[in-house]
């Protein structure tokens, strides 16, 4: 694991944990930049499909209803939609032959879109929905689109995770749950690490075409439209009582309003969206690839043992088991034979 943990390390980017988007696209000039984003009409993704746009690049929308999300994006310039449902393989074949028929390269892909919590859900393969969602359909989509990153002449892969990775390495005997007892807070943990290994394994195998992987964690964006959700880029479903759990957790005040405190990690859209924009476009990282990012700039590498219990922001830099090059292998292998069915 040395080389992976070697590249872990800061590299003073100039930015900060309350840097916004604006900051990190200032003097850019994306003109002529294709660039594709899953669920870029909402949240993070709208910041970032904002930001991109505003600095010149063309961008194509990945989302279930491609008609909410072209109204939700209506008034950027060079913004097109496409359907995508990361949870259906056909979806995904589509969305990459559309875009491939199109002849363009893609310079930029940032794999956004994810579910976050709620009850046991397969997909019509049987297989767990965060892994299914937040991993296999990304693996699906960005394998299904290297011909156009090759085309690009360069070109940046973008994945997000979470602190949240550091909860569970990959079940590598049940990654589905079909033979143990279902946790959600393990299932989620299971897929962000997997959006870590995935990252690694994509570096190690792209990098010689000019394709380098970046796998960011963008914070704690304290918002009600966090939670149990069921597709990429759509409304959560709200628990009763989740905003007196959010205001336990310390994300929103007494009053009902988030706390914004980005040296701990909680931040707004647009704070929490300019890590991913600085990896995808930022030349500091011209000849650096397969990292895990953090506050707008590399994380060095934090050992302490996960805890799943809340008591205050948890620690968010990378830990060891996602960025070991042999599970990246291994999960590669692995999602080849889970899409084969």
């Amino acid at each position: 694991m040395t080389d992976t943990r070697t590249r872990q390390h800061p590299i003073g980017t100039g930015f900060t944990a309350a840097s916004t988007v604006d900051d990190v696209l200032a003097g850019i000039d994306l003109t002529g930049t294709d660039v594709v984003i899953t669920g870029g009409h909402t949240g993070l993704g709208w910041e970032m499909t904002r930001g991109l746009s505003q600095a010149g690049a063309s961008i194509t929308i990945a989302a279930r209803d491609p008609g909410r999300a072209a109204r939700a994006v209506e008034d950027l310039e060079r913004v097109r939609t496409d359907r995508l449902d990361l949870v259906d393989p056909a979806s995904i074949d589509a969305f990459v032959a559309h875009y491939l028929e199109t002849g363009r390269g893609l310079h930029i892909l940032i794999n956004n879109a994810g579910v976050m919590g709620g009850p046991l859900t397969r997909d019509a393969r049987g297989y767990e929905y965060h892994f299914a969602a937040n991993h296999l359909g990304h693996f699906q989509l960005t394998t299904g689109l290297l011909p156009a990153l090759r085309a690009a002449g360069g070109a940046r892969v973008v994945t997000m995770t979470s602190g949240a990775h550091r909860i569970s390495d990959i079940r590598w005997d049940d990654p589905n749950f079909t033979r143990t007892e279902y946790d959600g807070h393990i299932a989620y943990g299971q897929s962000k690490t997997a959006n870590v290994l995935f990252t690694v394994e994509l570096d190690r195998r792209w990098s010689g075409d000019g394709i380098r992987g970046y796998v960011v964690h963008p914070g704690i964006i304290a918002s009600t439209g966090l939670g149990p959700a069921r597709g990429a880029g759509e409304a959560p479903v709200q628990p009763e009582d989740w905003m007196a759990m959010l205001q336990s957790q310390g994300l929103f005040d007494e009053t009902g309003n988030p706390v914004i405190a980005p040296d701990v990690g909680l931040k707004t859209a647009a704070q929490g969206a300019s890590t991913a924009v600085l990896a995808a476009t930022s030349p500091l990282f011209a000849d650096i690839g397969g990292v895990y990012l953090k506050d707008n700039d590399i994380s060095p590498v934090d050992d302490t043992p996960a805890s799943t219990e809340f008591d205050g922001p948890p620690p968010t830099d990378v830990a060891p088991h996602a960025i070991d090059p042999d599970s990246a292998r291994r999960l590669w292998l692995l999602s080849e034979h889970l899409l084969r069915g």
